[in-house]
């Protein structure tokens, strides 16, 4: 590879790095090529794009960005990487958890090494679970709406159910002498 193509797929990284806040950085060393086709074809079905880099070039990439990715350093990108970008924070948690479904008990390929949620870090496996439960920024705002118009909906249908009696008390509070 030349550095001219190094440096466009940096640059290329670096503009999808930005325009996405949601990437998870994956392990799938040791899968088979069936495995590795059968998982890029979930993504596809999901609508997640999934990418495989030299960790050399995201470190790059990275470092073209305003947020602080250095505890990927660490552990994250080292080995094998493989990006996953999505719409979604929890999408690509979600993906991950069907295909180890799929694959049967103890199979964890691809492994979760890292992601980035709005610039917010998560490392490790163990943080699968936690991202996979994520609500996205619509759900967050429908459970909002919902729980505001709740209580306007209890007066409304207490308004409703009570009309005839409230009808009435006011009725009989006007008619009242003083």
């Amino acid at each position: 590879m030349t550095k001219e193509q190094k440096a466009q797929i940096i640059e290329e990284l670096s503009q999808k790095f930005a325009s996405k806040n949601y990437f998870y950085i994956t392990d799938a060393s040791g899968l088979s090529v069936e495995q590795v086709n059968k998982f890029r074809k979930l993504c596809f079905k999901k609508g997640i794009e999934y990418t495989v880099v030299k960790n050399s070039l995201i470190k790059k990439a990275l470092a073209n960005l305003n947020t602080d990715y250095t505890p990927f350093n660490q552990g994250v990108l080292k080995g094998f990487s493989g990006i996953l970008f999505a719409d979604a924070g929890n999408a690509p948690a979600k993906l991950l958890k069907e295909y180890h479904k799929e694959g049967g008990k103890g199979f964890n390929k691809p492994t979760l090494k890292g992601a980035s949620i709005d610039g917010g870090l998560f490392i490790g496996e163990d943080t699968l679970d936690l991202l996979s439960n994520l609500k996205s920024k619509n759900e967050l705002i429908g459970d909002i709406i919902g729980l505001l118009q709740s209580p306007a909906k209890n007066v409304v249908s207490a308004l409703q159910s009570g009309g005839n009696k409230l009808a009435g008390i006011v009725k009989t509070l006007s008619e009242k002498p003083e």
